[in-house]
């Protein structure tokens, strides 16, 4: 059973117009007795029909049927060299070192003390699943409205402020300094 073809192109060569058939292979043109019209499609074989000059109705429906235009090969082996020869020369000569190579090396190298010192400065994988529990979260909360202004949150700027208070900007070798002592005077009762 034939299968409808979308996207043909139908040419009228009298008229010079044209169109392309729907999505269902159905399409619909202007012409007049005696015209020759054009079906070409990708990984079709060209087409055409002449409508005849004796052709007196209003309308002509015809089915067409495209004969598919594709060619089955072997499978093909695309290699940069021209010869055997040129494939060895170019494999046995020495090659200098690549500089983004040697720098996604470096990288990789940061990224793996970055990790290390992420273990020792107590990033457990709890927490990180906490934090990204959180940012899930987050994004559900907010799917489709526009993103959370945390400037103009109260309960922000308490969770901000307590944590600075907590010691959040804090270098680890700072020490709190001691509270002075400041001695008070005692009041001295009223006489009466």
């Amino acid at each position: 059973m034939a299968q409808p073809v979308p996207g043909v192109a139908v040419v009228s060569r009298k008229l010079q117009r044209a169109t392309i058939s729907e999505r269902t292979g159905i399409y619909s043109i202007t012409t007049t007795p005696g015209d020759t019209v054009f079906f070409r499609a990708i990984g079709y074989k060209r087409y055409h029909t002449v409508i005849p000059e004796t052709y007196d109705e209003r309308h002509c429906k015809a089915d067409i049927i495209l004969e598919i235009d594709t060619i089955s090969i072997d499978e093909v082996t695309i290699l940069p060299w021209r010869t055997y020869s040129e494939f060895i020369a170019d494999v046995t000569r020495e090659k200098p070192k690549d500089p983004i190579a040697e720098y996604m090396n470096e990288n990789l190298a940061s990224i793996y003390v970055s990790i290390a010192n992420d273990a020792a400065t107590g990033i457990s994988p709890e927490a990180g699943y906490k934090y990204a529990m959180e940012q899930n979260f987050s994004a559900m909360a907010t799917r489709n409205m526009f993103p959370v202004n945390n400037l103009l949150n109260p309960f922000a700027w308490a969770k901000f402020v307590s944590e600075i208070k907590n010691g959040l900007l804090r270098n680890k070798s700072y020490k709190k300094p001691e509270p002075a002592k400041v001695a008070r005077k005692r009041k001295k009762p009223k006489r009466n």
